[in-house]
C-alpha cells in the first residue's frame, strides 16, 4: 500500500535552528524516516549520519545517500550509535535529532499492523523482526497483558480489555483487535477519541522496546556529542516526553527523581548537558497544516565538557 500523504518533519524550523548546522559540522539524524530533518541538515551544508532500524526507510535512505556524499545511512536502533560511530572511527559529533515514535508513514501502511484506521496484519514491529503483536498477545499471560496496556497507554480499564483479548484468541488482524477492545469497552461512533487508542499504543511501545530505546538512546546520545554539541529530542506523548524531560533535567544538575524506565546511574563531578530554552510545541498554523504536530514536544541541550554518566555498576 502507498501512503495516503507524504510525511512532514514535525517542528523542523525549530528543530534546525536548535541544531545549527553549519558547513562542515557532523550531525546524527537518530531517527531518519523519510529524511526530513536530514534533507534540512544537508542543505545547510553539514554532514548526516542517519540511522533507523525499519528496512523500508533504510532502503529509501540508501538510495539518498547514493546521490549525497555527505549522507551516510546505517541500518540499525538509534540506541547504538555510540558503537556504529566508533566503528566508523567517528570520534564525536555536533548535534543528535531523535523524532520518537511511530512515524506517519509507517501508520499509513496497513500492511504494517500499526493502526485500526485500516485493516492489516496484527504487525506491528518496526525492524519487521522479531515478535509481533500478534505472538504477544496470542501467547502471553492476561496479567501481562494488562500490565503493557496499562503502563504504556495509561489505560485504567486495562484488565477488562486484557481478560477480552485472551478471551477472544487468537488474534490476527487490526481490526480482530479494535474489535475487541471496543466492545470492552463500550463504542459509538460519536466518541471523540477512538477507545483502542490507547490498547494500540501500548502494545506497539512494548513490541519495539520504545521507551528501552529512548533511555538507551538518550545515554548513547550523551556519549557521541562533543562540547557544545546540541541535542534536540522530538516526543509524541507524555511517557516518552517524562523521559527526556526527567533525564535532561538530571544530567543538567536538576534533583534526581525516581522512575521505573531509567535505570539507577551514578553522577559525576559536573553536568553533562545544559538545558537551552522550553519546551516548543507546534503553533497553530503547523497544526493546521499538519494534525501530527498537535502533540509534538521539543525539548533542546547542549553538552558540556563533563565525562558522561554512567549507569550503576559501571556501564556507560
Amino acid at each position: 500500500m502507498t501512503p495516503s500523504a507524504p510525511h512532514v518533519p514535525v517542528l523542523l524550523k525549530e528543530v534546525v535552528d536548535a541544531l545549527h548546522p553549519t558547513p562542515g559540522e557532523l550531525m546524527v539524524d537518530a531517527t531518519f524516516g523519510a529524511g526530513g530533518y536530514t534533507r534540512a541538515i544537508l542543505a545547510a551544508g553539514a554532514v548526516v549520519i542517519a540511522f533507523d532500524q525499519d528496512p523500508d526507510a533504510a532502503d529509501a535512505g540508501r538510495a539518498m545517500a547514493a546521490a549525497n556524499d555527505r549522507l551516510t545511512l546505517v541500518e540499525a536502533p538509534f540506541s547504538t550509535m555510540a558503537a556504529e560511530l566508533t566503528a566508523r572511527d567517528v570520534a564525536g559529533v555536533d548535534g543528535v535529532v531523535m523524532d520518537i515514535g511511530v512515524s506517519s508513514m509507517q501508520l499509513d501502511q496497513a500492511e504494517r499492523g500499526f493502526s485500526f484506521q485500516a485493516d492489516g496484519p496484527l504487525d506491528m514491529r518496526m525492524r519487521q523482526a522479531g515478535e509481533s503483536a500478534a505472538d504477544f498477545l496470542n501467547t502471553a499471560d492476561e496479567a501481562d497483558i494488562a500490565d503493557v496496556i496499562y503502563r504504556y497507554g495509561d489505560e485504567p480499564k486495562s484488565r477488562r480489555i486484557a481478560r477480552a483479548i485472551v478471551a477472544a484468541r487468537p488474534l490476527a488482524t487490526t481490526a480482530q483487535l479494535a474489535g475487541v477492545v471496543r466492545k470492552a469497552l463500550g463504542y459509538n461512533p460519536s466518541m471523540k477519541k477512538d477507545p483502542a487508542t490507547r490498547t494500540f499504543q501500548a502494545i506497539r511501545i512494548h513490541v519495539n522496546r520504545e521507551l528501552d530505546e529512548l533511555v538507551e538512546g538518550l545515554a548513547a546520545a550523551e556519549r557521541v556529542l562533543k562540547p557544545g554539541g546540541r541535542l534536540a529530542v522530538v516526543t509524541f506523548h507524555s511517557l516518552e516526553d517524562r523521559l527526556v524531560k526527567q533525564f535532561l533535567r538530571t544530567r543538567s544538575g536538576g534533583a534526581p527523581a525516581g522512575s521505573r524506565h531509567l535505570p539507577p546511574t551514578v553522577a559525576p563531578a559536573a553536568s553533562s548537558f545544559e538545558a537551552v530554552g522550553r519546551a516548543v510545541r507546534a503553533g497553530e498554523g503547523e497544526i493546521a497544516a499538519n494534525p501530527r504536530a498537535r502533540s509534538a514536544t521539543l525539548r533542546t541541550a547542549r553538552r558540556t565538557a563533563a565525562a558522561p554518566w554512567v549507569r550503576a555498576g559501571g556501564d556507560a
